[in-house]
């Protein structure tokens, strides 16, 4: 049986500020606590005492083209497909990066 899933490792996404990324499975999240920075930008996911868990339900964690990576809120995500050439290019470095830390 599948999980229900908001969204899926690989989606393109932006926030409610402008900022884009893409949508990582949990290895590659794994990968990005090593070598990348929490971004803690407006709408990521926190609660006292709670660890990150990404079900994609609620908790999705995504890699921004600034380079630094969040698990966010689900509803301050949304599904994006006008990325510029430049930021896709950047995202996919920063996931190939990130793979190379798994």
């Amino acid at each position: 049986m599948e999980k229900r899933r908001a969204f899926n490792p690989g989606d393109w996404v932006s926030t409610f500020t402008g900022q884009t990324g893409v949508v990582v499975s949990e290895t590659e999240l794994a990968g990005a606590q090593k070598i990348l920075k929490e971004g803690k930008r407006p709408g990521h996911y926190f609660a006292p005492g709670c660890c990150h868990h990404p079900d994609y339900l609620i908790q999705v964690p995504v890699i921004f083209e600034d380079g630094r990576y969040d698990v966010m809120r689900a509803m301050n995500l949304r599904r994006t497909t006008d990325i510029p050439p430049e930021k896709r290019a950047r995202l996919n470095q920063l996931t190939a990066d990130v793979l190379k830390e798994v």
